[in-house]
């Protein structure tokens, strides 16, 4: 199944700031893959061999940057509806297993389990959308069913 296009502002800045870093890694490990192939023979060379290999995972990153890129909508506007849950909110959720969490939903490219960003292809984000406060979602998960009760939005 193919991923949302949708990302946020500050998510496109992100990947733009990854892209350009990754040309510049990326120059930095040709000058060093040269260095190595001046060396002689490239079979026993192991700093050629660590480069390219490095360079093939920069080349394979960028391709996948340069082609995602452009499919990606930014969505930077709040909705009109700011009390109930839409792409970008965060969500204030309660659950009887750990207590009180609090998500983000934004695109697959954002992913970011310390910020608490989750993917709006998730499941609980799936569940979340068009929810509001004091809305109880249902979700299944490895452990059997899931439920939150959501307790505050903001974006």
């Amino acid at each position: 199944m193919k991923s949302s296009p949708y990302i946020t502002a500050q998510g496109m800045a992100q990947l733009n700031e990854e892209l350009e870093a990754r040309w510049q890694r990326r120059r930095d490990v040709v000058k060093a893959l040269t260095a190595a192939a001046a060396e002689g023979d490239r079979s026993e060379n192991a700093e050629y061999i660590y480069r390219k290999k490095e360079l093939r995972g920069i080349d394979r990153r960028i391709r996948y940057l340069q082609k995602r890129m452009p499919d990606l909508r930014v969505i930077s506007e709040s909705p009109d509806d700011v009390e109930t849950v839409f792409f970008a909110a965060w969500v204030k959720l309660e659950t009887q297993q750990s207590g009180e969490v609090e998500y983000r939903i934004v695109g697959p490219d954002e992913i970011d389990q310390k910020k608490g960003n989750i993917s709006l292809d998730s499941p609980l984000a799936k569940a979340l959308l068009g929810k509001q406060v004091e809305d109880e979602v249902t979700i299944q998960v490895q452990e059997g069913r899931k439920t939150y009760a959501i307790l505050a939005i903001r974006y």
